[in-house]
């Protein structure tokens, strides 16, 4: 069935045919021709934001909690410049969303005109793939285009950019359209020969480590992953993207790696002669100086992603594929050789490891709150099926360190990106993605005066999210960088949060919020439960912390993994040093 209309109805009605039920967006003038035929779909849901940046991470949230491909829309020029940001999050941590732009007529394209911006130039570097449309004949395929890609291979965003004149022309729309991408095939299936070889070298390495990055749930692979965990006895270690992935409670788990993470897993890293990493990138916050990262170690790299394997460590056994599939055939070939490894002398280090150096923190003498202490009763009342959505500095570090992730996706957060303003509109967009759910929002009170304007859009949508705000009434990280690397020289961190400017608890009611605040670590259970009990308009709780409390371990930026510090000058003893 063909049928005459607009550009803008032929999108509108090719959001619908791809499955979309909400769009985040704020109108203007070159993609208003959009909105129009947007206000009568009864099968797409506009939520009006109050920043384009709140679209854009609601758009993460909701599709890290769906699985779906998220999407928002803004107009040209700042409207589509305030999406770069969540845009370039999206693309470090593989968040499947498509960006709708709109922009000035075709005609006037490159003469400066007013609101221009050439936002596919601008993000060519942070999309998968972007499109500028000037011919509303071209919009229903290239909508299916950009979802086809966003949600396929390694998922990520996709601008499509469309010139008003194209909106406002007429057209001929049919569905499905032929998609026209004959450059793009994204290897799914591993190599089974790689398969073999990773398959080897697990029968023959004493001090195997199975390294989990976000891919591994990307892929949808946790039940796998399990699998052939517990059928090999491989200690497994998961990636800040990977949290829940692979639960904390159990035993072969050590932690998390790198700049933050526990002394057990770091150890393992540095110890290991092969490490079999599975959807992860070798980053930087992981390996820290990577000349020194896991050097007695083989590597196996498999990755859906060819780009990904062998850029920063060389991979001995590189496999290009879908990790579900990847692990899937690994446990296959694991089982048809009959060889199991003996890690009996390997495991006795590792609960070493773990018995000595466990995850701990600091209480002090005045009565003030521990923000560690908030994170573990938060994550006793609220429960594994929550999901928590940290914005970035030290409450992200606590919230992946102290918060029990049993639950795969539960844990949502900005890694690659470090984008502060992620928490509040990605919570909103994760709630959206699945109403039933309960969402807690952890930010810092410098990460949530940057989009603390979408709980607008929260109270009036209806969404009861709930918000931690951990308030040491500083830039939390910077500062602990300025106390351990610049003598204790605050520049320009001190938010003079003492004079309570703002008032949150204000703040969160003057947005028709509910506002509560703690201040001491005998209110921290009640505060939480009354927050826990009201869930007809959000809630924000004001953790009021200690301004000195630091996130250990740590990593200095630079150095070697095996400088890894538990505390202030103190640095564990490794087996190759006793």
């Amino acid at each position: 069935m063909t049928e005459r209309m607009t550009g803008a109805q032929a999108l509108v009605r090719a959001l619908e045919h791809v499955g979309v039920d909400t769009v985040f967006g704020i109108p203007g003038g070159a993609i208003l021709p959009a909105y129009d035929p947007l206000y009568d779909s009864a099968k797409v849901r506009h939520v009006l934001v109050r920043h384009e940046q709140g679209a854009g991470h609601a758009a993460e949230g909701y599709a890290q909690a769906t699985g779906k491909v998220g999407v928002c829309m803004a107009t040209s020029g700042p409207g589509a410049t305030n999406l770069v940001t969540p845009i370039a999050d999206a693309y470090m941590d593989s968040v499947p969303i498509v960006a709708i732009t709109g922009q000035v007529a075709s005609g006037a394209i490159g003469t400066d005109a007013f609101q221009e911006a050439d936002i596919s130039g601008i993000t060519m570097p942070i999309t998968k793939h972007n499109f500028l449309i000037t011919d509303a004949d071209d919009i229903a395929r290239t909508i299916a285009e950009a979802f086809h890609i966003a949600a396929t291979g390694r998922p990520g965003p996709v601008l499509v950019d469309i010139s008003k004149d194209a909106l406002q022309a007429e057209t001929l729309f049919s569905w499905p359209p032929v998609m026209q991408l004959p450059g793009y095939r994204p290897v799914t299936r591993p190599h089974s020969k790689q398969i073999r070889e990773a398959a080897k070298l697990i029968a023959e390495s004493r001090r195997p480590v199975l390294y989990v990055g976000g891919g591994v749930h990307k892929a949808r692979a946790s039940e796998e992953l399990l699998r052939l965990a517990e059928l090999t006895g491989i200690p497994v270690v998961t990636t800040l993207m990977a949290r829940g992935t692979f639960p904390d409670s159990h035993p072969q788990h050590l932690g998390m790696p790198g700049m933050h993470g526990s002394v057990s897993a770091v150890g393992a890293l540095q110890q290991a002669d092969l490490l079999v990493g599975l959807g992860v990138r070798f980053d930087d916050r992981v390996t820290g100086q990577l000349s020194t990262f896991a050097p007695y170690a083989k590597i196996v790299h498999a990755d859906i992603d060819p780009a990904e394997i062998s850029k920063n460590r060389h991979a001995d056994v590189p496999i290009v594929g879908d990790c579900k599939e990847v692990i899937g055939d690994l446990i296959a070939a694991v089982e048809a050789s009959g060889q199991q490894g003996d890690y009996a002398d390997w495991w006795t280090t590792l609960n070493g490891y773990k018995e000595t150096y466990p995850l701990g923190y600091d209480e002090f003498d005045d009565g003030s709150l521990a923000p560690q202490y908030v994170m573990q009763r938060l994550s006793a009342i609220a429960g594994p099926d929550a999901y928590y959505v940290a914005g970035v500095g030290q409450h992200q570090m606590w919230a992946a360190q102290f918060i029990a992730h049993e639950r795969p996706g539960a844990f949502i957060n900005s890694g690659g990106a470090g984008t502060m303003g992620f928490a509040v509109p990605a919570a909103m967009g994760a709630k959206m993605g699945d109403p039933d759910a309960v969402v807690w929002a952890i930010d810092g009170d410098g990460c949530f005066q940057m989009t603390n304007q979408e709980l607008a859009t929260c109270t009036l949508e209806g969404v009861p999210i709930k918000i931690a705000v951990i308030n040491n009434g500083n830039l939390g990280m910077v500062r602990q960088w300025q106390t351990l690397f610049y003598d204790e020289r605050y520049s320009n961190t001190d938010l003079q949060a003492t004079r309570r400017i703002p008032d949150f608890v204000k703040l969160a009611e003057a947005y028709g919020c509910v506002g509560l605040r703690c201040e001491r670590p005998e209110d921290v259970d009640a505060t939480i439960k009354k927050a826990m009990e009201i869930n007809d308009v959000p809630v924000v709780v004001d953790f009021v912390v200690h301004q000195d409390a630091m996130v250990w371990p740590m990593v200095a930026a630079g150095t070697s993994n095996d400088e890894i510090k538990y505390a202030r000058d103190m640095a564990p003893t490794w087996e190759n040093e006793e």
